[in-house]
């Protein structure tokens, strides 16, 4: 009996050795294409004799051997299944990041009400989701919103930098996402910069991207109906 739990514990242990070796040297395949980004071995399909590999925000896949890469969506016909979105859906609602580590510094901030929920945003002047979100702000109360300018569209950065160089940062960030209005702003020191390389650590390829006061990070436009619930929740 002893000898059987003894051998199994062996194969367990073989096994998870050789998926780790085989996880380390696709990493090290792959490395030289994506010599700036973090690359993850998430995990095996044995179906399709692929792996699923994250590269910052985007889920790719490549054979075993690394001799191939896959860039696409993998679709279940049968059960009419989107595979790679359900995917990323599940991965991107279990990542969290703890904001009291994001450089608050650097946000434009607003308090609204007693300012006790806390929610931040990284957003793109020129992005049509992040200003129809700032329309759905209108509606929060209560709140602590720490918007970090985040130009990752042609032309985004020079409005962004005219926002952080305005006289008062918060009503020419409103003015512009709200109303239009075109910032008037000097020349002047920004941790623009320094905001991008932390959207890019975190994995943050679109906008807006919201993180909660739990870590929970929603990327893309939401209602303050759900705003609302996702805020209860973080403060739960």
């Amino acid at each position: 009996m002893h000898i059987k739990i003894l051998l199994s514990s062996l194969l367990i242990f073989i096994s998870s050795s050789i998926a780790n070796a085989d996880e380390a040297s696709l990493k090290k395949s792959l490395a030289p294409y994506f010599p700036n980004a973090k690359i993850e071995v998430l995990k095996k399909i044995p179906s399709l004799q692929l792996y699923e590999i994250m590269v910052g925000d985007q889920l790719f896949y490549v054979d075993e051997k690394a001799n191939y890469f896959f860039s696409g969506h993998l679709f279940d016909l049968k059960n009419e299944k989107n595979l790679t979105e359900e995917r990323l859906q599940e991965i991107r609602s279990a990542r969290k990041v703890d904001i009291n580590s994001l450089p608050l510094e650097y946000a434009i901030q607003e308090i609204k009400g007693n300012g006790k929920r806390k929610l931040v945003i990284f957003s793109d002047p020129n992005c049509g989701y992040c200003k129809r979100l700032e329309k759905e702000l209108v509606h929060i109360n209560n709140i602590t919103i720490y918007t970090f300018l985040y130009p990752i569209l042609k032309g985004s950065k020079e409005i962004s930098e005219a926002i952080w160089c305005s006289d008062d940062k918060l009503k020419s960030w409103n003015n512009f996402m709200l109303n239009g209005t075109t910032p008037i702003g000097k020349n002047c020191e920004t941790p623009i910069d320094a905001l991008l390389k932390t959207g890019k650590k975190h994995g943050f390829n679109s906008t807006p991207t919201i993180v909660f006061a739990n870590g929970k990070v929603v990327p893309g436009m939401i209602s303050a109906e759900m705003i609302e619930k996702k805020l209860n929740e973080s403060t739960n």
